[in-house]
């Protein structure tokens, strides 16, 4: 399955669309007033299906991601000094991104590929795509997505 994550080029707060393939959105952003990041997801048909929070006063950029009201865990940003990496503590998966930050691959336990993150250049927003084989993992690949983008703009890339 393949998403385009795309900001939305007027917007005061964090809002973004999310594309299928043949271009349908799928699911919206927006982002709320708060200390922090807070991103709330919706399906296509405008229902509320989860949360990305950013947790203050923290030394590494770290996240809460909820889904259907209850919290999955954390994404926390690691301590690294060429690639990023990410932790994700709900389900074992690991997140590393490449010397420039555009490209992240998301692993499992076992260091299988889960998914694949690129940022695309020349963009006047910021625009990633989003592919993974299982479409059951489309909303945590999205709030992993939204997170790094995040943690990307709180430290100014």
């Amino acid at each position: 399955m393949r998403l385009l994550f795309k900001q939305r080029f007027f917007s005061w707060l964090d809002s973004y669309d999310i594309y299928d393939e043949s271009g349908n959105v799928v699911y919206t952003v927006e982002g709320k007033l708060s200390f922090g990041h807070c991103l709330d997801i919706l399906d296509a048909s405008g229902q509320y299906v989860g949360t990305v929070k950013e947790e203050i006063l923290t030394f590494l950029p770290r996240f809460r991601i909820y889904a259907g009201g209850q919290c999955l865990g954390e994404i926390r940003k690691e301590f690294t000094f060429f690639k990023p990496a990410f932790q994700l503590d709900c389900n074992g998966w690991r997140v590393e991104g490449d010397i420039f930050s555009w490209e992240y691959q998301i692993t499992d336990a076992a260091g299988e590929a889960v998914a694949h993150l690129s940022k695309e250049l020349l963009h006047l927003t910021d625009t990633y795509v989003l592919e993974f084989p299982d479409p059951q993992n489309a909303l945590l690949v999205l709030m992993i997505a939204l997170a790094i983008d995040a943690a990307k703009c709180s430290a100014g890339d």
